[in-house]
């Protein structure tokens, strides 16, 4: 093993869009870079909230070195200025790359008609240089949504398969950047805590807050986990990762930090957590990205960053 830290990011703040849940059509009142719909961009404060971020992601120990996001544009954006605040410190061309990677990206509940996809390779390259077109992603959500448990077993998936990638690349410290309700299903798979109610309040996802996971060693670690198949391509069963139990993906994982907004001029801003809802023909959706969860108020001012060894 070689991987030690995991640092998982919210995007920033964003704009919003609907869907009809008739006719199953997204709509926004302001275009989106890729004409996507449900794909904005951040909003001024966004922008801010990335900035920040940059300043405090160039500060860690182990340092990142692998870049991993949501393909939709709200994430690479807002991983970006950490890409350039931290490539002049590297020769490593792998270390100046984002990787999209689908398996890591928005929660969709269930839905009779089909939800969008991110943009394509060749579309994200052009409005992000450092996007890796080479990258393929190791799974990809289904397009007519998941049930929540889904998005928790997807994501152990996607999570499994990057630990295993980071372990043969020899890098100690990788970043991910990806959407309220997945942020919350990562720390559930890493840490292995897989909650009776999934709409409990554990992990936080403030917009640009930051979750720190650091490898469970010696007799903390968990067991050696079994070989586990690949996934078949669209529409397949998601591949099992025995994460439950206390296990966690890559022999599990320790929060050092949850949620943390100390570096965020305006502090904890739009959280989230689920309702508990996961079919899309039962929700209203105002907010389509926020429709099947409870957003937490917002806490203004800087944060004290939470800390424990386990949730």
């Amino acid at each position: 093993m070689s991987l030690e830290a995991i640092y998982v990011v919210r995007h920033g703040f964003r704009s919003n869009w609907v869907v009809d849940l008739k006719t199953g059509e997204y709509s926004s009142s302001i275009p989106t870079p890729t004409g996507i719909p449900s794909d904005p961009a951040l909003a001024s404060k966004g922008i801010t909230q990335s900035q920040e971020l940059a300043a405090h992601l160039s500060t860690l120990s182990p340092p990142i070195q692998r870049f991993y996001s949501s393909p939709f544009y709200r994430c690479i954006q807002t991983i970006s200025p950490t890409l350039q605040a931290l490539s002049s410190t590297t020769t490593d061309p792998e270390a100046q790359k984002i990787r999209g990677e689908n398996g890591l990206g928005e929660w969709y509940g269930t839905a009779r008609f089909d939800h969008p996809s991110p943009a394509n390779s060749s579309v994200l390259k052009s409005l992000f240089p450092a996007f890796d077109e080479d990258y393929t992603p190791v799974i990809r959500p289904s397009v007519n949504g998941e049930t929540i448990s889904d998005l928790h077993d997807r994501t152990a998936y996607a999570l499994h398969r990057v630990i295993e990638r980071s372990d043969r690349e020899g890098v100690k410290a990788i970043v991910i950047c990806t959407h309220a309700a997945t942020l919350i299903a990562i720390g559930r798979a890493l840490t292995g805590r897989a909650p009776e109610d999934w709409s409990e309040e554990d992990f936080k996802p403030f917009t640009c807050g930051l979750t720190t996971f650091v490898r469970r060693v010696g007799e903390k670690g968990g067991r050696v986990e079994r070989e586990v198949g690949d996934w078949e391509g669209p529409e397949t069963a998601i591949p099992t990762v025995e994460w439950k139990g206390g296990n966690g993906v890559g022999g599990g994982w320790d929060v050092t930090g949850n949620g943390d907004c100390s570096f965020l001029s305006e502090g904890e801003e739009r959280g989230w957590h689920f309702a508990g809802d996961e079919s899309f023909d039962t929700t209203p959706a105002l907010d389509a990205g926020s429709a099947l969860g409870v957003v937490v108020e917002s806490k203004k001012g800087p944060t004290i960053p939470a800390s424990s060894s386990r949730l």
